[in-house]
């Protein structure tokens, strides 16, 4: 699985919109209203690289809204669930 992380920066005014179109895009897990340089954050779970320009470009960046994106694709993924949950194994 492919995870991209994607900030976002909308228009103010419209951010609960903006990130209830984001959420219902396929390919979007989980949208985060947060603070900070940017106004929302996606994250992305596609099975190929191909896909990525499927969801960012040609669904996220077009919804009425967005101003711009700033795009992160994840490497390893570490959480401690993962790390509890490997640990377990066997026992």
């Amino acid at each position: 699985m492919i995870t991209a992380i994607v900030m976002i920066n909308a228009d103010v005014q419209r951010i609960p919109e903006v990130a209830e179109a984001i959420a219902a895009i396929e390919g979007v897990s989980e949208v985060y209203s947060v603070t900070g340089g940017v106004d929302l954050i996606a994250m992305v779970r596609v099975r190929r690289h191909e896909e990525l320009a499927e969801v960012i470009p040609a669904h996220i960046n077009k919804v009425s809204g967005v101003r711009s994106s700033d795009t992160h694709l994840a490497f390893q993924a570490y959480s401690r669930h993962d790390l509890e949950a490997a640990f377990s194994l066997g026992m």
